[in-house]
């Protein structure tokens, strides 16, 4: 998958937008985030677009990474709650679910934190 494709498909999911909100520092000018509810779901390099980080069910995190060397720890986020993912090594429907079900534990915190 493409860059092009892969923002299409993280902006067709139901409410979702995007910013570069780190123009401020040097290292991070070029990191697009992928927003739900006002909170991320997706980050990743657009100089570079090998590798996303996502969010992903803590405790199928160990597992995942133990089973698929294409994930590894997230850069500069939790790696209790995050995963990083190198792109051109899985394919696009493995791709395409992994965002969709970081933007669905996303968006359902945020309902939550609502609802309270």
């Amino acid at each position: 998958m493409d860059i092009e494709a892969f923002r299409d498909y993280c902006l067709s999911l139901p409410g979702a937008t995007e910013k570069m909100p780190f123009q401020a520092f040097n290292g991070a000018r070029s990191v697009l985030v992928f927003y739900v509810g006002g909170k991320m779901f997706c980050l990743l390099d657009i100089d570079r677009f090998d590798t996303i980080t996502i969010k992903h069910p803590a405790e199928c995190i160990d597992e995942l990474k133990a089973t698929n060397p294409a994930v590894h720890d997230p850069f500069n986020l939790s790696n209790k709650y995050w995963i990083g993912v190198q792109v051109h090594e899985v394919d696009d429907a493995t791709l395409r679910e992994w965002v969709r079900q970081s933007y669905e534990l996303v968006r359902d915190g945020s309902k939550k934190r609502v609802r309270k």
